[in-house]
């Protein structure tokens, strides 16, 4: 699948990529907030950056960096304005590496982390499985890896996304194992299926806990996403129907088990192929704010709404943004009543990175522009997260200048 080309590894030394992009990035609009740039610990060839928070412990950023043989996965925390030394969570050879679809690290608690990566497998080029590892020591040491997957079959699992489970850390992934065509006892091939949603994780020993099937047919490559709180995990997606309707759906998983999935709104994108271009969530309690992107009737734009029951209903959806966005949105919650919501807009041959405030009443306040990005997909997904008082972002910087971003803002 053309959407599914390696991601590059960049290789401008880190100071250098510093200075320019704070120059990049400065270059914005002259009303809007001038971004501080905050230097990383992610060195030459670093890519494919991932913010997560646990909501109360701070923040990390983990990113993947090339090796002798094979590819590590690092991890920083950020401490008010700065990043601490790199850590490394896993290191190995046969990584799978794909601009839209990245490892994480998240910490669950003082002590407890888990982190995810993805393992090629033979069969195909895009035959890969998931590999998930827990420290119970804040990193120290980490679980012998092993798939949340037990069906083994050479197809497509990933778009991950981590969450907290009493008992150990849980996980939601797209599944591709009925998507390979399989013969019968007389030697017939039959047609492949459809890809799936499921869940499952690991005990804080390392061992898989039992897989559970969400939706049976969901797009193929947009990037899933999960907020926890009060009542529950609920987890966004991007569904596909029999008419190639490709909408946003959310199942909440409380102490009854998962729900049925229900629509965030009757987009009615109807779209052949996969768009690559997943939704995002943010939680406050069971207060939640969601934010995606579609091209229904047309029309390219950045939509969010609300939920004040942990995903079970939302609010009618408000438009963020239309015209040249190209999606990949990012959204934090800084209160019950109001979210942040960014994305990527073409700008004629480049593009910028936007963000605004959407309120749970409809009103959204001014546009702003944090800095200069790409188009390609080398540029991968912008990340967002809450500190405090303020907005950090991160990003990938492609082209001569190709390398990791992170910069603050303050709070609109």
């Amino acid at each position: 699948m053309s959407n599914k080309d390696p991601t590059s590894s960049p290789s401008l030394p880190a100071a250098a990529l510093i200075f320019i992009a704070g120059i990049l990035a400065l270059s914005a609009c002259a009303r809007d907030p001038a971004p501080r740039v905050v230097p990383t610990p992610a060195g030459e060839g670093a890519a494919l950056p991932r913010l997560t928070s646990d909501g109360t412990s701070g923040l990390l950023l983990s990113w993947v960096e090339p090796r002798p043989e094979g590819h590590a996965l690092l991890y920083s925390t950020f401490q008010t304005d700065s990043w601490s030394e790199a850590r490394t969570a896993a290191e190995g050879s046969g990584w799978f590496l794909n601009w839209a679809d990245f490892p994480s690290v998240l910490r669950l608690s003082d002590e407890r982390m888990a982190a995810h990566w993805l393992r090629k497998l033979e069969g195909g080029p895009y035959a890969y499985e998931v590999m998930l590892s827990v420290s119970n020591n804040d990193g120290r040491n980490w679980s012998k890896p092993v798939p949340p997957h037990g069906d083994g079959t050479p197809t497509e699992h990933g778009f991950v996304s981590l969450f907290p489970l009493p008992g150990g850390v849980g996980a939601v992934w797209l599944d591709g194992r009925h998507t390979a065509a399989h013969g019968d006892a007389a030697g017939h091939q039959h047609g492949a299926g459809a890809m799936t949603l499921r869940a499952g994780g690991l005990d804080w020993s390392g061992a898989p806990l039992p897989e559970s099937e969400l939706d049976d047919r969901v797009c193929d490559c947009c990037g899933t996403a999960v907020a926890t709180g009060d009542r529950g995990t609920t987890v966004l997606y991007r569904d596909r129907s029999e008419n190639e309707i490709r909408d946003i759906r959310a199942t909440t998983l409380d102490a009854e088990g998962w729900s049925v999935p229900v629509p965030l709104a009757d987009d009615g994108w109807e779209m052949p192929g996969c768009p690559v271009n997943g939704p995002a969530i943010a939680g406050r309690g069971e207060h939640l704010a969601a934010a995606w992107f579609t091209a229904a009737q047309g029309r390219p734009r950045v939509l969010a709404a609300f939920s004040a029951d942990a995903g079970r209903s939302w609010t009618a959806p408000t438009e963020v943004a239309a015209g040249q966005v190209l999606g990949r949105v990012a959204v934090v919650m800084p209160d019950q009543a109001s979210a942040v919501v960014s994305w990527l807009e073409q700008q004629g041959a480049s593009a910028a990175i936007r963000y605004r405030q959407v309120h749970l009443d409809g009103r959204t306040d001014s546009t702003r522009t944090l800095a200069t990005s790409s188009p390609a997909r080398s540029s991968g997904f912008p990340q967002l997260a809450l500190a405090g008082d303020q907005l950090v972002f991160a990003w990938t910087r492609s082209g001569d200048a190709a390398g990791i971003v992170t910069a603050t803002v303050p709070l609109p």
